[in-house]
C-alpha cells in the first residue's frame, strides 16, 4: 500500500504547524489531530482495513506522525505557559519597598502567665503538678472532701449541676480525692498542686462564674512533723514570691469541712494599701485562698491511715493573684478578650524580668 492518506496527513501537519503563535492555537490543533474525529485518530480507525501484512507497517507511519505532532505540542506548551507566567508575574509584581500591613501579635493571657510562674516555683520545691476533670461527680467534689449529701457547708458554694450527680466541679480540691485514692494500695508521701478551673454562681468585682484555682495538697508520715508551721511557711514564699515582698499576711481561723484546723489568708489590699476601699470593702485586706490541716475524714475515706498520715492543703484564687500582681482592679477586666488590655503584661513582666 502506497500510505498516500498518511504522507497527506504529515504534509498538512508540517503546514498548519508552521501557523501557531499562542497556545489557544496550539490547543485548537491538538483537536484537529487527535480529537474524537482528528486526521490522525482516522488514521488509527483504517488500521482494521488493512490487510494483516500491512498493518504493522502502516501501524508504524501513523504512530510515526503522532509522535512527532506530540514532541511538538509539549515543547510549544511549555513555552508558552513559561510567557504566560512571565507575563503575569510582571503586571502582578509587589513592590516590597512599600511599608507593610501591621500584624497584631497576641499576648499571653495574665492568668496563663500567673499559673506558669506558680508552677516553676512549686516544682523547685518538689512538687509535682496534676489535672483532674472539670466535669466532677458529686462523691469527689463533696463526699470524699467529708461532705456528705445535705451537708450545711454545701451552701457555702453555689454549684452548676448537670445531673444529679455530675457537675462543674466548684474546687480543685476533688484532684485531692483521686491523687489519694490513686496511691490507697501502697500509700505513698504527696506533695502535688494542681491548677485548673472551677465554676460556681458569683459574680461581682472580686469573683467571677468561672475562675481558676490551684489546689495545693502535701501529705507525709506523721513521724516526718508535717505541721502548720509548714503550711504558713510555704504559704510565705509563695505569697512574696508570686505576689511581692511588700504585702503583709493574715491568717484568720475559719472552717472548711476537708481541713481541721482551718485558716482563711489574706493580704493588705494593693489598691489602698490597707487603708480601705471599695475593692477591698474598706476591710484593707483582701482573701486569697483557704488552707489548713488535712481533715483525719478525708484521709481515712480516701485510703489513708490518719493515724499514721497527716498533712496540710490550701487553694489560691489564680484571678485574685494576677490581680494583685498586675494591679487589676477589677476581675471581669481578666475575661472581655480586649487586645489592647492583653497587651499592657509584656511591657509589665519585661519591665519587672518576668518571663
Amino acid at each position: 500500500m502506497k500510505y498516500e492518506s498518511v504522507n497527506e496527513v504529515k504534509k498538512q501537519l508540517e503546514e498548519d504547524i508552521k501557523n501557531v503563535s499562542n497556545i489557544s492555537e496550539l490547543n485548537d490543533l491538538k483537536v484537529k489531530y487527535l480529537g474524537k474525529k482528528g486526521l490522525i485518530t482516522e488514521l488509527n480507525q483504517k488500521i482494521k482495513d488493512i490487510p494483516n501484512e500491512e498493518k504493522k507497517e502502516f501501524g508504524m507511519c501513523v504512530n510515526e506522525v503522532r509522535n512527532s505532532f506530540n514532541e511538538f505540542y509539549e515543547e510549544k506548551k511549555n513555552k508558552y505557559e513559561t510567557e504566560i507566567l512571565n507575563k503575569k508575574l510582571e503586571s502582578e509584581a509587589i513592590d516590597i519597598s512599600l511599608p507593610s500591613t501591621k500584624v497584631k501579635r497576641g499576648s499571653k493571657h495574665p492568668v496563663n502567665r500567673m499559673i506558669e510562674r506558680i508552677e516553676d516555683l512549686f516544682v523547685s520545691m518538689g512538687y509535682d503538678v496534676v489535672e483532674g476533670p472539670e466535669l466532677e461527680t458529686d462523691e469527689y467534689c463533696f463526699e470524699r472532701l467529708n461532705l456528705p449529701k445535705g451537708h450545711p457547708a454545701r451552701d457555702m458554694q453555689d454549684s452548676f449541676y448537670i445531673t444529679d450527680e455530675y457537675l462543674l466541679r466548684t474546687q480543685t480540691s476533688a484532684v485531692q480525692a483521686r491523687t489519694l485514692i490513686a496511691n490507697q494500695d501502697e500509700p505513698k508521701p504527696i506533695r502535688i498542686i494542681v491548677p485548673g478551673k472551677t465554676y460556681r454562681k458569683e459574680d461581682d468585682a472580686t469573683h467571677s462564674h468561672q475562675f481558676c484555682q490551684c489546689e495545693g495538697l502535701v501529705v507525709d508520715r506523721l513521724e516526718n512533723h508535717v505541721s502548720l508551721a509548714d503550711l504558713k511557711g510555704t504559704l510565705e514564699v509563695f505569697v512574696k514570691e508570686v505576689i511581692g515582698d511588700n504585702l503583709d499576711l493574715r491568717f484568720r481561723p475559719s472552717y472548711f469541712p476537708f481541713t481541721e484546723p482551718s485558716y482563711e489568708v489574706d493580704v493588705t489590699c494593693f489598691k489602698c494599701g490597707g487603708k480601705g476601699c471599695s475593692l477591698c470593702k474598706d476591710t484593707g485586706w483582701i482573701e486569697i485562698l483557704g488552707a489548713g490541716i488535712v481533715h483525719p475524714n478525708v484521709l481515712r475515706m480516701n485510703g489513708y491511715d490518719p493515724e499514721k498520715w497527716g498533712g496540710f492543703a490550701f487553694g489560691p484564687g489564680l484571678e485574685r493573684l494576677t490581680m494583685f500582681r498586675y494591679g487589676i482592679p477589677d476581675m471581669r477586666y481578666l475575661y472581655t478578650n480586649d487586645i489592647r488590655f492583653l497587651e499592657e503584661f509584656d511591657r509589665k513582666d519585661d519591665s519587672d524580668g518576668i518571663k
